[in-house]
């Protein structure tokens, strides 16, 4: 019995890691735009790309459709995914979540012991400061600028957050992460406002001041949520029909 039992177990093992694989590679092909938004999606093209069977990219479309990856239209066999497009009101929805996350994690690093949130602040000054002249250099690199912003929020959730509060910072943020990718280009003048509300985060946790931290992580969001609905606005929804 059990060496009957032991290829079964490894293949049902091999089954989970090729869907995992798919699901990371085709969550990084969408958070960095190069599966567009509204794009339908056929999953003998998906298998055919990413050189796997369609089993683990079906099983990889359900778990990003149940994270807002993927919207699917239609049902049964008349059913079609698609990526799901960015709104305004959906890219409100996720800032507001992700401010609510970090906004904690923040709280804990400002309650820590007066030596770690001193280090922290300096680390979080140096990339704002680096974030802030990256700002001003021409030509504008926006892969750079995307990098320091998303350390300097990163740097705080790991340095308050527990493994429960990482998880759910890891399953939302990369969905925030679309959005600030695809408009990074029209949000550039907004930058040196984002670099004054960091400095409140930064001083909130130096100053070993839970309520303020917290406070401004959650207004630092909302504002990038107003500032975001204003570019789309302008700009249009994109993937929207």
């Amino acid at each position: 019995m059990e060496t009957r039992e032991e290829p079964s177990r490894e293949a049902g093992r091999t089954r989970g890691d090729r869907a995992t694989v798919a699901y990371r590679q085709l969550r990084e092909l969408i958070v960095h735009g190069r599966l567009a938004p509204g794009t339908r999606i056929i999953e003998t093209e998906v298998a055919d790309r990413l050189g796997v069977s369609r089993t683990p990219v079906r099983a990889a479309l359900q778990r990003l459709q149940q994270e807002g990856y993927i919207l699917a239209s239609g049902r049964g066999r008349q059913m079609r995914p698609l990526i799901a497009p960015l709104t305004r009101e959906d890219a409100r929805e996720l800032f507001g979540i992700v401010g609510e996350v970090e906004g904690l994690a923040a709280r804990w690093a400002a309650g820590g012991d007066r030596g770690r949130r001193e280090g922290l602040a300096e680390e979080l000054r140096s990339l704002n400061e680096e974030y802030f002249r990256t700002s001003r250099r021409e030509p504008r690199d926006q892969n750079r600028l995307f990098e320091l912003d998303t350390r300097f929020h990163r740097r705080y959730v790991e340095a308050g957050a527990g493994p429960r509060l990482l998880a759910l910072h890891d399953a939302i943020k990369p969905q925030a992460e679309r959005y600030i990718r695809l408009y990074i280009s029209v949000l550039f003048e907004e930058i040196a406002t984002s670099v004054r509300e960091h400095a409140a985060i930064v001083e909130g946790i130096a100053a070993g001041d839970p309520d303020e931290a917290q406070r401004a992580v959650q207004q630092n969001w909302r504002n990038a949520a107003d500032r975001l609905s204003r570019v789309i606005d302008n700009v249009g929804e994109r993937g929207s029909w």
